[in-house]
């Protein structure tokens, strides 16, 4: 008898020294006077409870095509967000029966509950038990998913603590939270965020994954299975514990009917919940759940590769990966799904997705004084997680790969020569068959240049463009300049590929430790070669310089946006680039012109153009590395740009040869870049330019003549 009483003692005790502390705890920080400690916590609730107020809540970024369609998602959180009369009155019901049935009488914390659970922490040792009203729940759900965001598990942990402190923090808030905000605000907000399993986090979001419904159409049963696995979506997830999610389910419905949700005729009422109650879970057999990120997207394997370019840009333009995975954000893009295919289905055409070593990739871009909008970024290979089947799940149509354009750099001399007076598109250069260069010497003896085909000993500017001899473009460098040549490629828009990266195709560190750039050791190293195109490049930024030339020398960085849009519906700021005019306009017409013949005649890429039936003015380039281990074509019309580069990509560079694609390891019959580049380039081209006039090249002027 002793014993009992003194337990109860102690019981009665424990509750009056908990609760007057608890009491106090809440209270404090809405009275004055209390010191600079009470206004700190004052400060703290303030704050906390204004951002709950808000509801800025984590929410799927969607990024779109040019047309405004959805091509991915990105979310840490899949929500969407609702207001109170997107919420059928069942799902309000369900939740409010099981978890705060009191919520429209209390002013945010269960009184009564409270002084329960201080009681058992003043026996027990600190641990509290029951008692959160939704108000509160809210509270501790914002702190865990919201605030706690960059660790959920660790947040969780801590914002549901078994302890008297955590309630008091939770119980402060909520006291504040019910002044700022009505009832029903208070209840949206929680049906708003509240996790509800399977990556599904509020009741929009669930209802769409579990039924493919929306919230506002939810039955009973289904309200209250949402309502049943709230806050315990993993040991009652209805997908992999259906019978313990079912029982659950029941019971709510139960409660439902015990306040009056069914209505005051009880005979009725209990009738409506066991036909509830014997429904099926009725989830879907395949969950909707929103595609996440540039693998999941409804294209990936086709527009992963710009998705991925795209968030890269992004990221560099001052967009932090939390704005993106949690912002909400519409990102209006460039990307034209019409040319994004006709580039993939050439690319694929000429280089099967799952040839062993060998990758073809494509970039377009549409020229213009004021942006070039990249409108297509495409790989043979698939993009994706899977090597196994050829997948690659890097934008190597937009990076620098550690393999050479070729010829296609000679552009890039011949510019130079015609800035500094050397030659124009119509005077003659020389073509011996062999060249002994002492400008660029090889290991202390001339470097010998020869030709990969016959050609006579002197041409036009347009006509060495048109067939690529090699000993012409070298001359020209050495008349020219090789550091104004590197200056040139800089300019018309080698960018990246000149002072991003090092010789071999590494991102230089901050600390240049792996440095120099591949622009600075080809002029340390006076190499020669640099005209002949051997070292790494971005097919991104090839397609950009041939938007340059037929933009009249005007340089914007080839830019995947058009726009980003917050939740608010307003225009968020990207740090990008200016356009600036490279080159002046008579030089890019002239080039143009001079550029003019590669597709037509005896031109390298003829012989594809004409298989192709492509038959507009054009400017292009061809190129071929001196193993064969890459080839490349850049191109364009005043309508479009684009450069294609097929390359060995396998861990063992070899030769690649043609008809069939191949590796031919040792063979002297290598490929060239009329041969699948080309192709490549006109078949996709063709399809992007249906429907389009024929536009013609700007005139040549006479100076550069």
């Amino acid at each position: 008898m002793f014993a009992a009483r003194a337990s109860g003692l102690v019981k009665l005790l424990g509750l009056c020294l908990t609760a007057g502390v608890l009491l106090a705890a809440m209270v404090f920080p809405f009275v004055g006077g209390l010191g600079l400690a009470s206004n700190r916590a004052a400060d703290t609730v303030d704050q906390t409870s204004g951002d709950l107020a808000k509801g800025e809540l984590p929410l799927v970024t969607t990024i779109q095509d040019m047309n405004g369609d959805p091509i991915a998602y990105l979310y840490d959180q899949y929500r969407i967000p609702l207001e109170t009369k997107d919420i059928a009155d069942t799902m309000k019901g369900a939740i409010l029966a099981i978890e705060d049935k009191r919520f429209y009488d209390h002013q945010g914390v269960d009184w009564q509950g409270i002084a329960r659970a201080a009681a058992k922490a003043g026996v027990d040792g600190g641990a509290t038990q029951g008692a959160s009203t939704l108000t509160q729940q809210y509270v501790k759900n914002y702190m865990a998913f919201v605030l706690g965001a960059d660790n959920e598990q660790e947040a969780w942990e801590k914002a549901t603590e078994a302890t008297v402190g955590r309630k008091m923090r939770e119980a402060r808030v909520a006291l504040q939270l019910e002044q700022q905000m009505t009832k029903d605000e208070i209840l949206t907000g929680y049906l708003n965020i509240v996790p509800l399993g399977n990556q599904t986090y509020g009741v929009g979001a669930a209802a769409k994954a579990y039924f493919n419904t929306t919230a506002d159409k939810l039955t009973v049963p289904q309200a209250a299975l949402l309502a049943a696995i709230a806050n315990r979506p993993s040991s009652l997830n209805p997908g992999a514990s259906p019978d313990k999610a079912l029982e659950r389910r029941n019971i709510v419905i139960d409660k439902m009917r015990e306040n009056g949700a069914f209505g005051s005729d009880e005979t009725e009422a209990k009738k409506k919940a066991e036909e509830f109650k014997a429904q099926p879970l009725g989830i879907v057999e395949d969950l909707q759940i929103l595609p996440k990120g540039c693998v999941g997207a409804g294209d990936g394997p086709i527009y992963g590769f710009f998705c991925s370019y795209l968030l890269d840009y992004l990221r560099a333009s001052g967009i932090t990966n939390k704005q993106l995975q949690r912002g909400g954000l519409t990102i209006k893009t460039t990307m034209d799904p019409k040319a994004t295919k006709a580039a993939k289905q050439s690319a694929e055409q000429q280089v099967p997705k799952t040839q062993n070593g060998i990758a073809n990739v494509m970039s377009v871009v549409q020229p213009g004084a004021d942006k070039h909008r990249v409108r297509a970024l495409v790989a043979s290979r698939d993009f994706g997680n899977k090597a196994e089947l050829g997948q690659v799940a890097r934008p190597v149509p937009a990076e620098v790969l550690p393999f050479g354009p070729g010829s296609v750099n000679k552009i890039f001399t011949a510019a130079a020569a015609m800035k500094n007076g050397v030659t124009g598109i119509d005077r003659k250069v020389k073509v011996p068959k062999v060249y002994n260069s002492r400008v660029y010497p090889n290991g202390g003896s001339a470097w010998r240049v020869q030709n990969a085909g016959d050609y006579p000993e002197e041409m036009t500017l347009t006509q060495a463009l048109a067939t690529s001899p090699n000993t012409g473009f070298v001359i020209l460098q050495e008349q020219a300049g090789l550091n104004n040549v590197v200056d040139m490629a800089y300019k018309l828009g080698m960018r990246e590929t000149l002072t991003g990266v090092n010789r071999g195709a590494e991102p230089l560190k901050s600390d240049g430790s792996n440095g120099p750039s591949q622009g600075d050791w080809t002029k340390q190293n006076n190499a020669g070669s640099y005209t002949l195109g051997p070292g790494a490049t971005s097919v991104l930024e090839l397609a950009n310089v041939a938007a340059t030339i037929v933009s009249s020398g005007t340089w914007c960085p080839p830019t995947p946006v058009e726009k980003v849009i917050d939740r608010y519906g307003k225009d968020v700021p990207l740090k990008e680039m200016p356009c600036e005019q490279a080159v002046e306009p008579e030089l890019a017409n002239s080039l143009a012109q001079g550029m003019s013949h590669d597709t037509t005649g005896s031109g390298t890429a003829a012989a594809a153009a004409s298989g192709s039936g492509w038959n507009r003015p054009t400017i292009g380039k061809t190129g071929t590395t001196e193993e064969h281990k890459s080839v490349a074509f850049l191109a364009a019309t005043p309508q479009y740009a684009g450069a294609v580069m097929t390359y060995a990509d396998g861990n063992s560079p070899q030769v690649i040869c043609a008809n069939p694609i191949r590796l031919c390891p040792g063979s002297s019959q290598g490929v060239f870049g009329g041969q699948v580049a080309a192709p490549t380039w006109f078949n996709a081209m063709k399809a992007i330019h249906e429907g389009l006039p024929v536009a013609p090249l700007p005139p040549a002027a006479p100076r550069y003549k």
